[in-house]
């Protein structure tokens, strides 16, 4: 049985590794521009502007450009580490003996890192709807969701009508809760677990309770006047 799969970690920088033969002044640029486009994704979104990048880092727009000659490429080089590891998640599930587990470890360690590394999350959603430049990782991760899927629904413990590409409205939903940096943590694992109770079949135990509800303010909300 594989340890337990830790969180995807926000990477702390942006590590240098697709060009070994740059010089020195273009590996330096290089960087910079990395580090200054996962401050701005942090700060303002995927979207920001590729000039505003380039000022940032302290290059011109035609150096950025090329070296990354999409955002698509930036993004996908940005965020290569949590990619990376986002594989090595469903890896692991797949040398799990244990089907059912294997399925809800690849959503529940997911979409408790969605809430810790929100520009990641964006990132994941923008690759799964082909508009971001994983081709190295997303067949992987893909195909190796596909085969979890299989075999969980082989043991009788995962809906037959459940899509692969479900995956990526779990991931769509749990985005919809993790707005507020104080309750997503905890609003995440709740809606993850009513998810996955939704998906589970032919359960031979009683289902494990729900977490702690989020303080959202919901419950709080005013009752409907009787008539």
């Amino acid at each position: 049985m594989p340890a337990h799969v830790s969180h995807i970690a926000p990477a702390t920088g942006v590590r240098d590794t697709g060009s070994p033969g740059l010089r020195s002044d273009a590996a330096s640029n290089r960087r910079r521009v990395l580090d200054a486009a996962r401050a701005l994704f942090v700060s303002r979104g995927l979207d920001v502007p590729m000039a505003t990048i380039a000022r940032h880092a302290g290059v011109g727009v035609a150096t950025l450009y090329r070296r990354f000659p999409t955002r698509e490429a930036l993004v996908a080089e940005v965020f290569s580490d949590e990619f990376t590891a986002c594989a090595a998640i469903v890896d692991d599930a797949l040398a799990d003996d244990d089907a059912w587990r294997a399925f809800r470890r690849i959503i529940e360690t997911v979409c408790a890192s969605q809430t810790q590394d929100r520009e990641f999350n964006d990132a994941l959603l923008s690759s799964f709807s082909g508009s971001a430049g994983f081709e190295r990782e997303l067949p992987r991760i893909e195909g190796g969701f596909a085969e979890v899927v299989r075999r969980a629904k082989a043991a009788g413990r995962l809906r037959e009508d459940f899509d692969v590409s479900d995956l990526s409205l779990v991931f769509m939903a749990n985005r919809g809760v993790i707005g507020d940096a104080t309750t997503a943590p905890a609003a995440s694992r709740r809606l993850v677990a009513h998810l996955l109770r939704s998906f589970e079949a032919g359960r031979a135990e009683p289902a494990r309770p729900l977490p702690p509800p989020a303080p959202l303010g919901l419950g709080r909300l005013p009752r409907t006047a009787e008539v």
